[in-house]
């Protein structure tokens, strides 16, 4: 065994993103199916290190110390990153979008329970191989996991659930590149430079992570304090809130608090977010925390799974990509916008808003900006989501089908 305390592993995913960057940047394959950097980087290291203890015994043990911090990090990113005014013009979009996802969410319960219900498995296991654990990833995944086991009593329920929303985090960063690949051959590309409002002399938004920003020290520090204060009052919130009916993710309290905070400054005392400096932490940030859930999969624990439950997850896998394809990208207009919501789709309707954004990220860094995408799918994928989901599990909860 070869445990790695928290900078060392640090070092070790900085390593991870400089490999993935060299892979992708030498690969057409991966350039041409815009497979994230993260993802490419952080799947290989896994797989070098699943072959390790196969083949010799040998076991990386990485600290885990910082991967919730820089996941905290990077939704106060998006809260503070948004105005309220741009959400209230996309707010049309964002309540189609919201309806779309409402969809895969049934889709998904249904795919599970009846694939279950086919091969004879308890239809609980179908749930957990559903939108419980794929569109709702690891916390939502363990907390259902936690019920299943003590109220239905479901042997292993919460390992099951952390191995399917695995399994999804992998799958949702592979897939949504080449979807949007596919898509974007349909639809007029955006100018090969993005359009800046006049009197900025960079482009600000997630979806040029690559853009040079300019910023000073002083800048940084005023975003890095505003970042610490999200994440310390949004934990409180959700600290207050557990146990109770307004329970949330601590994830959506810090972002939330974040959107409050930075049109609160503007609105009471004109004090206006130097967004450069919010996009450089938020994009650093995004890319550390995706390395180091990667490189740390344990995917011993994913060819443990039964046969049964990895066949659900591959036909849902198939089920998203065509989902993203035929209805994401219809409904939402059918152009350039709407191929990159689809990529960021896959990326959370199989495992997190950080895998949807490096979605879209390797999407519009390729083919041009969409700010229509990065305005709606954080908004979704953070906080509506986790309702809507609750909503739909607890209707096929009702279902008379589980004794």
């Amino acid at each position: 065994m070869i445990a790695l305390d928290t900078l060392e592993t640090l070092v070790a995913a900085s390593l991870v993103l400089l490999l993935g960057r060299k892979l992708v940047s030498s690969s057409n394959f991966l350039k041409t199916y815009s497979i994230p950097e993260p993802v490419v980087g952080g799947l290989l290291v896994a797989l070098l290190l699943f072959a390790l203890r196969g083949i010799g015994d040998v076991q990386v043990k990485f600290d885990g110390s910082l991967q919730g911090p820089l996941m905290l990090a990077f939704f106060a990113t998006i809260g503070l990153n948004a105005n309220l005014a741009s959400l209230k013009a996309g707010g049309r979009t964002l309540v189609l979008f919201l309806l779309v996802v409402l969809g895969l969410l049934i889709l998904q319960d249904a795919i599970g329970i009846g694939m279950a219900k086919m091969m004879g498995l308890d239809p609980l296991i179908g749930l957990l191989g559903a939108s419980i654990s794929l569109s709702g990833g690891h916390g939502t995944g363990a907390a259902w996991g936690r019920v299943f086991s003590e109220r239905h009593g479901l042997a292993a329920a919460t390992e099951i659930a952390i191995a399917c929303a695995t399994f999804g985090l992998v799958l949702g960063g592979l897939i949504g590149g080449p979807v949007a690949g596919f898509l974007v051959k349909r639809v007029k590309l955006p100018a090969a430079k993005a359009t800046q409002e006049e009197g900025q002399d960079a482009p600000l938004s997630f979806e040029q992570p690559k853009a040079v920003q300019l910023i000073t020290a002083q800048s940084f520090i005023e975003a890095l304090a505003l970042i610490a204060v999200s994440l310390t009052v949004g934990t409180m919130i959700a600290n207050q809130l557990n146990g109770t009916a307004f329970e949330l993710p601590t994830f959506v309290s810090v972002l939330f608090v974040g959107v409050l905070l930075s049109n609160g400054l503007s609105l009471v005392v004109g004090y206006k977010i130097f967004e450069r400096a919010i996009l450089v932490i938020g994009n650093v940030s995004l890319s550390l925390f995706l390395a180091m859930a990667l490189m740390s999969l344990r995917l011993w624990d994913l060819a443990s799974l039964a046969l049964p439950v990895l066949l659900i997850l591959a036909v849902q896998t198939v089920a998203m990509a065509l989902y993203a394809a035929f209805v994401t990208f219809r409904v939402m207009g059918s152009n350039y916008d709407a191929a990159v919501l689809a990529a960021g789709h896959c990326g959370f309707g199989l495992g997190a808003t950080p895998t949807a954004i490096a979605n879209m990220q390797a999407v519009t860094d390729r083919f041009g900006p969409s700010r229509l995408a990065f305005l709606v799918v954080p908004m979704v994928s953070a906080f509506f989501i986790d309702i809507a989901n609750a909503i739909v599990i607890k209707l096929f909860l009702a279902l008379p089908i589980y004794n």
